[in-house]
């Protein structure tokens, strides 16, 4: 991972903005608000935006633009933890499993189709059943739901580089599996493992916001994306940014995450 975001960061700035745009919203974007995203005021529920209330109010009479700078907080370092959990284990099991031993090919290619056999959200609400709705465990959840498919495009792009002529040279110079692995083959399947990191990151926010929708994701008083759709969805009736605003964030934030490195992965 850090080799492909190394990459990435030194040679498609748009993709790098972007997503330190999100990082930087997630991390302070709750400061920008003076207003309370758990305190219920005194004006009417799903009232229209004023100076107050940038976005108006949900249907507690709580600060929609506060809430909403909270709900992303949540949802990015979310999603994003899980992504980096679900790439990282995915990229280096699919190199280790062409570097190392036949045996840990097959073994590794079993589990993995074993775990892309289960539908993601059934398989979420088993573990999720089981232990809690705790960050972590949605954290660790999603990370091995979207690490087998990580791993499926890493040892494709793994298998195809390691019979090419440079790493048949770097082995003949007695080079470790170490060096060919970090600067043979990591390096030249940067370009594709960044899209599908992006693809990783949209489909963990689909699913902890569909998580989040049903009930069984981020819990009260915490707030997410998807838990603000649940929550003001009587907001549709009266156009309440309150329910249209989070909708539009979640498509703004994984369309433009997916088209950023989409692109950043062409140019390379």
């Amino acid at each position: 991972m850090i080799a492909l975001l190394g990459k990435l960061r030194g040679k498609h700035d748009r993709a790098v903005l972007l997503i330190v745009f999100w990082l930087f919203l997630a991390l302070l974007g709750p400061l920008c608000s003076s207003q309370d995203p758990g305190a219920i005021g005194s004006q009417p529920v799903f009232s229209s935006p004023s100076i107050t209330h940038l976005l108006g109010t949900d249907y507690l009479g709580r600060d929609t633009f506060a809430r909403l700078l909270n709900g992303i907080r949540h949802t990015v370092i979310l999603c994003f933890a899980s992504t980096l959990i679900a790439c990282s284990v995915g990229t280096f099991l699919g190199i280790a499993a062409v570097t190392v031993r036949p045996w840990l090919e097959a073994v590794t290619g079993r589990l993995a189709d074993g775990f892309l056999s289960i539908p993601s959200l059934l398989f979420a609400l088993l573990v999720i059943a089981v232990f809690g709705t705790s960050t972590v465990a949605l954290i660790i959840t999603m990370g091995i739901i979207y690490a087998p498919g990580a791993y499926r495009t890493s040892r494709a792009l793994a298998q195809r580089i390691v019979r090419l002529d440079f790493v048949t040279v770097a082995r003949a110079r007695g080079e470790s599996t170490a060096y060919i692995v970090l600067q043979e083959i990591l390096p030249n399947m940067a370009g594709p493992m960044i899209a599908d990191v992006g693809l990783r990151f949209i489909y963990s926010v689909l699913l902890l916001s569909n998580l989040s929708f049903l009930g069984i994701g981020v819990q009260p008083p915490e707030v997410d994306l998807g838990s603000m759709v649940r929550e003001n969805m009587l907001g549709m009736v009266y156009g309440s940014p309150a329910m249209i605003v989070p909708v539009a964030v979640i498509a703004v934030l994984t369309v433009g995450i997916n088209l950023a490195l989409d692109s950043s992965r062409g140019k390379g």
